[in-house]
């Protein structure tokens, strides 16, 4: 039977977990919402619903509910915004797009899909490291979440990412990102990095 923690043994546990997580968090949501302030409120709220939980029922998943729980929220604030700006009845504040550009996202995507079945042939380790790392963790969360040590996880993530340059289908997704023209370096050929 596992003890309840008191109300100033959750206020502690509480206060160390917005201590530890409330700027990868902020920094998560930002990348997701696209400004500060909403992603600070959508963090805000993830903290009070934390609250509302024990520390008994969270044990050991802490980063992944909170992750969880911004990243719900997030979407949903921004399924609101789009519903307000698409509805002609109310009149939304016009602010720069927040909205990524397609083409972008369908580079993205297409590169995603390509590295993926190279991402899944790295060893379980290597593979929870770099998938971990590209959600947003830290070597600091990454080594807490799969119960090791900081330094093993920059280890496995040296290793993971030497082993996805020597690929040779990273090389050829590296290659066509060259410019078309010879002679011409710019900001495209240094776009993708593996």
């Amino acid at each position: 039977m596992a003890t309840h923690a008191g109300p100033e043994q959750r206020r502690e546990w509480v206060l160390a977990a917005l201590e530890r997580y409330e700027a990868p968090l902020v920094r998560y949501v930002k990348r997701l919402v696209g400004d500060e302030d909403s992603a600070r409120d959508v963090v805000q709220h993830a903290f009070l619903r934390l609250c509302d939980q024990s520390p008994e029922d969270l044990q050991g998943r802490l980063a992944p509910w909170l992750f969880t729980v911004c990243r719900n929220r997030a979407v949903d604030d921004l399924r609101t915004r789009q519903r307000v700006s698409t509805t002609g009845d109310l009149e939304a504040p016009s602010y720069p797009s927040r909205e990524p550009d397609p083409a972008l996202i369908a580079e993205q995507r297409d590169l995603f899909e390509r590295l993926a079945p190279l991402i899944d042939s790295l060893p379980a380790g290597q593979r929870e490291a770099v998938t971990l790392w590209s959600e947003g963790f830290g070597y600091r969360e990454i080594a807490e979440i799969a119960h090791t040590t900081e330094g093993n996880v920059r280890v496995m993530m040296h290793r993971a990412i030497k082993r996805l340059r020597e690929h040779p289908l990273a090389r050829r997704l590296t290659a066509d990102q060259e410019p078309a023209e010879p002679g011409v370096r710019g900001e495209a050929a240094n776009e993708v990095r593996i």
